[in-house]
């Protein structure tokens, strides 16, 4: 059996984001003959959440799965759909009775069965359950349904995901980051066949503060008044990993991390 190939592309932000990804997923598809994609868009709606809507603008794009983070339920409209699309995650450590999961398993073209997993740190972030107790059972569950299995570990502190790789090598195929939106430089592959990247890196306008305006975020820091935060719009780029893996012993083969700038003004 054939390797899988596939492509996660880091915390999309705002509609610089979006343009960028649109202005290369085609091309990065068909170049790096993708199996999978997986985008985590929890800042995809100017920099707060998801809808409905762009959900469905990237899977017409042939996006396979979308995880997120600690601003999933940002926009109100988002629990109904959620509970509809499951395609769409949030994170399993999230509370059970709400709506969504944070385990899908979709497939190659090929019908090779992939699962992804959505998690969540809990060091500086929101109060959820413990993700290194949830990690296990969920991902023993989703090993019996997929070869592969990809986890996105969104969570601000880097020891926090570093641990969660280790935690999970041998177990899946690859433990990616998200949230900090500042690609890391260690991508490797561990002792058990895991791949690991600490941050994928951000999709989304660079002139900017970790995506925001960068006037609104120094007004914060500098003259300590509040100021209204808004996605920015310029110098936008692309993160992503692609990972390669075999599908025969779930272990990933390889990881390459990348950033690709837009030739497109905003």
């Amino acid at each position: 059996m054939s390797l899988v190939r596939v492509l996660f592309v880091g915390d999309l932000v705002g509609l610089a984001g979006r343009r960028v990804l649109a202005e290369h997923f085609e091309r990065l598809v068909d170049t790096l003959q993708v199996d999978f994609s997986i985008v985590n868009v929890e800042n995809a709606a100017d920099g707060l959440g998801v809808t409905g809507e762009i959900a469905e603008e990237l899977f017409e794009m042939g996006v396979s799965c979308l995880t997120s983070g600690n601003h999933i339920w940002d926009k109100r409209e988002i629990r109904d759909y959620i509970d509809i699309q499951p395609r769409l995650l949030r994170p399993a450590n999230y509370p059970r009775d709400l709506p969504g999961s944070g385990l899908y398993v979709g497939a190659t073209p090929l019908g090779v069965p992939v699962a992804v997993v959505n998690l969540m740190g809990r060091v500086f972030m929101p109060p959820v359950d413990d993700p290194f107790v949830v990690a296990r059972p969920l991902v023993e569950q989703a090993r019996k349904l997929a070869p592969l299995v990809i986890v996105d570990i969104h969570a601000e502190a880097t020891s926090e995901k570093m641990a969660m790789g280790w935690h999970l090598d041998g177990l899946v195929t690859a433990v990616l980051g998200t949230h900090t939106h500042i690609q890391t430089a260690d991508e490797r592959i561990l002792e058990m066949g895991t791949a690991y990247l600490t941050d994928v890196g951000m999709t989304g306008p660079y002139d900017s503060v970790i995506g925001m305006d960068k006037h609104a975020v120094l007004a914060r820091f500098v003259q300590h008044t509040p100021a209204r935060m808004t996605s920015a719009r310029h110098d936008a780029r692309l993160c992503a990993a692609l990972v390669e893996a075999d599908p025969a012993t779930g272990r990933a083969v390889r990881i390459e991390r990348m950033m690709l700038p837009s030739a497109v003004a905003p």
